[in-house]
């Protein structure tokens, strides 16, 4: 969505494959009527999360949370993750009946999401997942939200042809061989309820520091790891912000935007990944009304923490104390300030 004025030749274009994006009410608010693109104004907030396929019978969870904070000018984007296994109050939600809980973020999406019969409704639990955001950051609306499918991203990288990323550190896949397919499982951890915290075995997939042109399933592959890393979480939350400038960077090269077939492939690809909400805008809309932030203009920003240890057991993560001063400088849209007095919020963006 960052790029998508970029990659607008004609708004015929888009139009054509506007509506093969999934519109749907995110937020639980009825959303807005649209009056076009001439009054998005910034600052905007929009809220991102990161989901496996999964079928209706089994309850999501937000794997990624990324915040997208754009400054009021409309020329720079600001890109933050909330850990995963950050511990929150998660608020109480009728339409479930759920009664609220201090857990890992990444439950709100589930605890939102059924809606009975053993059935469940991602869209449903994003609109939990925003609410215990907005009460985490202070942030009282989000004017966009989408719900991303990460097998989509695949499809996404593989119609440009491949994604070029800078990897800042050694990292081994816990999933996949060098080959690409999947480790398989031990004796030990096929067994109903073994509790094995890394149950592959074999051969596996390294990815070593440099830039690389990844292919699809590299590149994926690469952004979900976090076993093995120093800092866990916290790593793979930055090299998701890198592969979202990298995907950008791609997406606005000459080798796609004046490539009919590939630009054809990238469109359609991206209709069939996403959920989106805009507000009562549509995604030409907001295409537009971005058209002005490239990929240099976006900053990577990180949240930093620890772990919750309790009885010598692993809860959970905590932020840091400065990070409600970060949330504030969000609301108040002045990041820039933050950033100059706190550096070491600051992403490598390589």
């Amino acid at each position: 969505m960052l790029s998508g004025g970029a990659l607008i030749s004609s708004q015929v274009l888009v139009a054509r494959y506007a509506g093969a994006v999934s519109t749907q009410n995110l937020f639980g608010d009825g959303g807005a009527a649209s009056q076009g693109q001439s009054d998005i104004e910034g600052p905007l907030n929009i809220l991102l999360a990161g989901i496996d396929p999964r079928d209706d019978t089994q309850a999501p969870r937000s794997d990624s949370i990324i915040v997208v904070h754009i400054s009021a000018a409309m020329d720079q984007a600001y890109v933050f993750s909330i850990p995963r296994d950050l511990v929150v109050d998660i608020p109480p939600f009728a339409k479930t009946g759920f009664q609220g809980q201090r857990t890992k973020i990444n439950a709100a999406m589930a605890a939102g999401s059924s809606v009975g019969n053993g059935k469940h409704d991602v869209t449903q639990g994003f609109e939990l997942l925003a609410k215990t955001v907005s009460q985490l950051t202070g942030i009282k609306k989000f004017d966009a939200g989408a719900i991303v499918n990460f097998g989509g991203f695949k499809q996404i990288v593989d119609a440009m042809g491949g994604v070029t990323m800078t990897i800042d550190q050694n990292v081994k896949s816990e999933h996949l061989r060098p080959d690409g397919k999947h480790r398989p499982k031990s004796a030990a951890c096929q067994r109903p309820q073994s509790g094995c915290d890394h149950p592959y075995i074999g051969p596996q997939k390294e990815y070593k520091k440099g830039t690389y042109h990844l292919e699809g399933w590299e590149a994926l592959d690469y952004v979900r790891q976090r076993y093995g890393l120093p800092k866990s979480d916290y790593d793979r939350q930055r090299h998701q912000q890198q592969f979202i400038k990298a995907m950008a960077a791609q997406a606005l090269s000459k080798d796609v935007v004046t490539n009919p077939i590939k630009l054809d492939k990238v469109l359609k690809a991206a209709g069939k990944s996403l959920i989106f909400d805009g507000g009562g805008h549509s995604v030409v809309d907001w295409g537009l009304a971005l058209k002005g932030i490239g990929s240099q203009d976006m900053m990577l920003v990180k949240l930093t923490g620890g772990g919750i240890i309790e009885n010598g057991r692993y809860q959970g993560e905590q932020l840091e104390a400065s990070s409600t001063d970060f949330f504030a400088a969000v609301r108040n849209d002045r990041i820039p300030d933050f950033l100059l007095q706190n550096p070491e919020y600051l992403n490598s963006s390589v």
